[in-house]
């Protein structure tokens, strides 16, 4: 829940003007919590690290068999670093033209039509980023085929292949029994103790990696992990660029800094926040890859999760691999109802630009969560992998909001603020992003249309 301590309350009009923006309150709700004094340092910091940890903690592991140990922890380590970048300037800039909101300062910056660009973004990114939890969840409950080699679910475990315990029916009852009644809540601030338990499930998940692969360093059963890429041919250079999307899509949080800005007691804070956040969550990213590859190898899957379906070669290794997979299922279920929240505020915007406030409107709110829900519901079903869907977002919408609009309002300067150093800066972004997510594309559709015509044609 947004809310504007009182020494801020100048900018209220101004706030009220931009209620589509994603995690904005309308009137009617800062008028409620009208005694409400600033939130703290440490809560900001917490929520902060909430939209950042998501499901891109899955796929890192993944990145280091395609990087290599080192330049992958150097890439994870960068990339939090240019995020810290963009965000700096996007408070920046938001101060100089005393805008309160992402949405309001591309909407300063370039118009009507720069406010369209960011939601849209956020649409794609978050619609693709749900997508990613319910694959995983899929993946973890009911097994996945992805790879080419089926690794069994935990109900597939449990109880063997049965109708019931299928990856349709089991999406379909996390659906209804778990996503919806948690998206039909209309308030943020009403989910701030699904967040906390969230965070706490997915410590679990790193702690167990942890253990795990340093009992097997002790037994001497790990082997040297690949330290640097092979690359044998200029293909093998190409698709090391194909990690960069999903690295971009870890760190995405834009969306969701504003929101917290706006209240904190002390506002002046704000930049110790984020970089708080970003280095906690940037011990998490490592130490999950740094374990994740050492444990399983080349042999690590596009999502790590699927890979606790085997014989660890430890005491109560099966107890421990359901530990991990359910802590985690449980951890994303818990965090799509935030992701969810800011998605609908944002579609709302894109197809209701004048109307009032979405949380005063029963029918629309309906009908937006429940088209959104089936959305990502059937994407979810026929997407097979979460390194593609990854690889979709972070190419196009997850690029955008955190590294090309953020430069783009700094190249332009608007309020005359930007130092040589920010546009040098900001003009890498966009190189850097530009360029290694169309190589990414490339790589991504070669490698599609040399599987297709290496497939045996039927007759």
């Amino acid at each position: 829940m947004t809310i504007i301590p009182k020494e801020r309350k100048q900018r209220k009009n101004k706030q009220v003007a931009d209620e589509k923006a994603p995690l904005l309150p309308s009137k009617h709700q800062e008028e409620e919590f009208d005694e409400f004094n600033g939130g703290s340092y440490t809560g900001a910091v917490f929520n902060l690290s909430t939209t950042i940890v998501g499901a891109g903690i899955m796929a890192l592991p993944a990145t280091m068999k395609v990087l290599g140990l080192v330049p992958g922890i150097l890439m994870i380590v960068f990339m939090a670093f240019l995020t810290e970048c963009s965000i700096e300037m996007l408070l920046r800039f938001s101060k100089a033209g005393k805008t309160v909101s992402y949405g309001e300062l591309m909407g300063d910056t370039f118009g009507k039509y720069g406010r369209i660009a960011l939601q849209a973004c956020v649409v794609v990114n978050n619609v693709g980023v749900l997508i990613v939890y319910m694959i995983i969840i899929g993946d973890v409950i009911s097994g996945t085929s992805a790879s080419g080699t089926h690794h069994s679910g935990i109900l597939e475990g449990w109880f063997g292949v049965h109708w019931w315990n299928g990856r349709f029916f089991v999406l379909l009852f996390t659906t209804l029994g778990v996503f919806a009644p948690l998206a039909c809540l209309k308030r943020v601030d009403s989910l701030r103790y699904t967040s906390a338990l969230s965070v706490a499930l997915a410590v679990v998940f790193v702690i167990i990696t942890a253990g795990i692969t340093i009992v097997k360093l002790i037994n001497g059963s790990i082997a040297m992990p690949r330290l640097i890429p092979e690359v044998p041919n200029l293909t093998s250079v190409w698709n090391l660029f194909t990690v960069v999307p999903v690295l971009v899509t870890a760190y995405i949080c834009h969306y969701n800094v504003h929101p917290i800005y706006n209240e904190l007691e002390v506002p002046s804070q704000i930049q110790s926040i984020v970089r708080s956040s970003l280095a906690l969550c940037s011990t998490v990213y490592v130490t999950t890859s740094f374990f994740g590859f050492l444990l399983f190898g080349d042999s690590t899957l596009d999502d790590v999760l699927a890979n606790f379906d085997t014989n660890l070669g430890i005491p109560y290794s099966s107890l421990l691999n359901d530990a991990v997979r359910v802590s985690y299922a449980l951890h994303l279920m818990l965090v799509f109802p935030i992701i969810f929240f800011a998605l609908r505020l944002n579609m709302d915007g894109l197809l209701f630009p004048t109307a009032g406030p979405l949380s005063l409107d029963n029918k629309r709110f309906a009908m937006i969560s429940t088209g959104l829900i089936a959305i990502v519901f059937v994407g979810a079903n026929f997407i097979p992998s979460i390194w593609d869907a990854f690889q979709f977002t972070g190419a196009t919408a997850a690029v955008c909001i955190g590294f090309i609009f953020p430069a783009a309002i700094t190249l332009k300067d608007p309020h005359r603020v930007a130092t040589r150093k920010d546009k040098i800066i900001s003009i890498f972004m966009i190189v850097l992003a530009v360029f290694s997510n169309l190589v990414a594309i490339y790589s991504d559709a070669y490698a599609l249309i040399k599987k297709n015509s290496s497939s045996p044609v039927s007759k």
